[in-house]
């Protein structure tokens, strides 16, 4: 497996180590397999890691098999992706509602199987999706990339915000809910607000649109937990339309649609900035909007 990457012209000079674990935020193993089988190259020239890089140089890494093993994956269908943007290292799809991110079993086709088929290659999940959600999902397209978007969403450097159609009215136009989730031990798919223990959660909330029974909200996550947003709405008395795990209204989905994702690319440095559309919810949207317009 062999990268060549034209560095930015606005980097400034540094050490290839630094660029790898300080800029591009490599992990220790693989800058170990770089280091010791000597696999860099600066303009064609071979590097060490005390060697300095800078804006517009040329930079060849090379990893053998064994640094990554071979993955088989079974690939679904390449019509059912769609494409939000796409490079050689990452790809971002759109992703339906009622659709798994991956599956369970090896035998089980999912979003991942179906993304591999397009790229012709094995993908690897960055961040998931609820079964009921709809939107942007991100996607490495090798096993080098995968750890640094793994730290770019740990560091808060990959934001994702959601919009979702939920029961009643708040009193604030912005806030953020701050409360620790846990698993429900007497439902092992729910998850639920705990006093103490459980996973800090942190979510974002912006009042979009009031309907005369419901809001729309823009929920902006600093933290990835499971039903995160649905458990932190579902606490405030706001349940998602269409959550039946949460006592949500019923709806003809569940209204919670990822609508955009940001992030820098690693290694050029370019700003992406993705939106999403989903004709489902925007139906089920539809009737709400038509009944303000005529009030």
């Amino acid at each position: 497996m062999k990268f060549t990457i034209k560095l930015p012209d606005t980097l400034p000079r540094m050490s290839v180590e630094s660029l790898l674990s300080d800029v591009w935020l490599v992990p220790k193993k693989q800058r170990h397999f770089l280091r010791t089988k000597k696999h860099v190259r600066v303009n064609g020239v071979l590097a060490d890691f005390s060697d300095i890089v800078q804006g517009s140089d040329e930079l060849m890494l090379v990893f053998d098999e064994t640094d990554f093993p071979v993955r088989t994956v079974a690939f679904g269908d390449k019509n059912l992706v769609r494409v939000l943007y796409e490079d050689e290292h990452l790809i971002i799809v759109n992703k339906p509602e009622n659709m798994k991110t991956h599956g369970n079993s090896d035998g089980d086709i999912a979003l991942v199987n179906h993304v591999a088929a397009f790229c012709n290659s094995p993908v690897f999940v960055v961040h998931r999706l609820d079964f009921e959600t709809s939107g942007a999902i991100l996607f490495a397209k090798n096993q080098f990339v995968l750890p640094i978007l793994d730290a770019m969403l740990r560091e808060r450097q990959i934001h994702r915000t959601y919009h979702a159609l939920c029961a009643g009215h708040f009193q604030q136009a912005q806030f953020v809910i701050k409360k620790n989730i846990g698993t429900d031990r007497h439902d092992k798919k729910r998850r639920i607000i705990v006093a103490q223990g459980g996973q800090t959660a942190v979510t974002n909330v912006r009042v979009l649109k009031p309907f005369p029974s419901e809001s729309l909200v823009a929920c902006q996550l600093d933290t990835g937990r499971t039903h995160q947003i649905r458990v932190h709405l579902a606490s405030l008395g706001h349940a998602i339309l269409g959550d039946s795990l949460y006592r949500g209204r019923k709806s003809s989905r569940l209204m919670l649609h990822a609508k955009h994702l940001e992030l820098t690319q690693p290694f050029t440095n370019k700003k992406i900035r993705v939106t999403a559309d989903s004709e489902s919810f925007e139906q089920a949207l539809s009737p709400r909007k038509q009944r303000q317009t005529r009030g």
